[in-house]
């Protein structure tokens, strides 16, 4: 299957690198600046917003771009929502939590339309399908983070709720707590866990989220008014995006050498080149290979509100074509 959607991320990039070969441009005065408020630390899985000073896929659109870091996807929303940035690199439960509250936000853009949450547990643990979390210490990166949504979409599977487990808060990629017995699992990503077992994590168990629903892990949201009345400038936002992605997919090895330079965690190569081609994995779909990078499912996200009300997430209705718009995605 990865074969088969690698050859299809090949076929897609010369459909949608326009402005590789423009780096050169200088820097004008008139750039627009565009600040996007991200879920974590500049890590090596963003490499492709990290490497602008190297690619300029951003100056080539005439932006300006600044990465705001956060602690888990409320925090990106709440960044966005105080003015510190325009777009929000966030997950669709804080998305949905966050219209919940009466925010008005609209997504624009599907960056991983594949679920990469997971929850670990060492092998003693006898941890291996959701009903077995009932009365356990689960860590989660932050409270406001993917992972801590995640952990309550599988808990749901097994009829739990987060009343029916421990919450403790355990940071970006740390598996530390896991290991020395603070807690009895962990929700993590697929490329936390990477890391972790390249620093000698050991055989866990592992339950993905995608087994059981698999929902996108994350999207660009915009406030209602941004998107409204900033469309040209999100356009080139988006197809600039869209361009670095593609660079990423075609080029994972220059992307894992950049990361080196740019990303906290990319001291080394090799493993950065593992995280880099996960990510690239989970860009793609079957709605993609169709309508192109960033295009919404828009059945499954219809089924991510859904489940988010039933997690207790959110407490109204929301119906994704309401609230996700895809006219600004450039074309394929």
């Amino acid at each position: 299957m990865k074969s088969s959607i690698t050859r299809h991320l090949l076929a897609l990039v010369a459909a949608t690198v326009v402005s590789l070969g423009a780096t050169g441009i200088s820097h004008a005065a008139n750039a627009d600046k565009i600040t996007v408020a991200g879920w974590s630390q500049p890590i090596t899985e963003i490499t492709n917003l990290l490497v602008e000073p190297d690619k300029g896929f951003f100056k080539a659109r005439g932006l300006e771009l600044a990465y705001v870091p956060g602690a888990g996807g409320g925090d990106a929303i709440r960044n966005m929502l105080t003015g510190q940035a325009m777009v929000a690199f966030t997950d669709p439960g804080s998305f949905f939590a966050a219209l919940d509250k009466g925010a008005k936000l609209r997504a624009i853009y599907d960056i991983y339309p594949q679920n990469v949450f997971n929850v670990v547990s060492l092998k003693g643990s006898h941890i291996t399908k959701p009903a077995d979390l009932k009365g356990k210490k689960i860590g989660v990166y932050s409270l406001s983070s993917g992972t801590r949504q995640a952990l309550l979409v599988l808990l749901h599977q097994a009829g739990l709720s987060e009343s029916d487990v421990t919450i403790v808060v355990t940071g970006l990629l740390n598996f530390a707590p896991l290991l020395q017995g603070q807690v009895d699992a962990t929700a993590a990503t697929d490329t936390g866990l990477l890391v972790g077992r390249q620093k000698g994590l050991g055989d866990v168990n592992v339950m993905n989220v995608s087994d059981y629903l698999n929902i996108p892990s994350d999207m660009f949201v915009v406030t209602e008014d941004t998107y409204q009345n900033k469309k040209e400038l999100l356009r080139r936002f988006l197809a600039a995006y869209r361009d670095s992605a593609a660079w990423m997919i075609q080029n994972p090895d220059e992307a894992a050498a950049l990361a080196v330079k740019r990303a906290i965690d990319g001291q080394d190569p090799a493993i950065n080149r593992e995280v880099i081609q996960m990510r690239n994995l989970s860009s793609v779909s079957a709605t993609t290979r169709a309508h192109g990078l960033g295009a919404f499912d828009m059945a499954v996200m219809q089924k991510a509100a859904d489940t988010y009300k039933k997690l207790g997430i959110t407490q109204h209705d929301f119906r994704a074509s309401d609230v996700i718009r895809q006219d600004l995605l450039p074309q394929k």
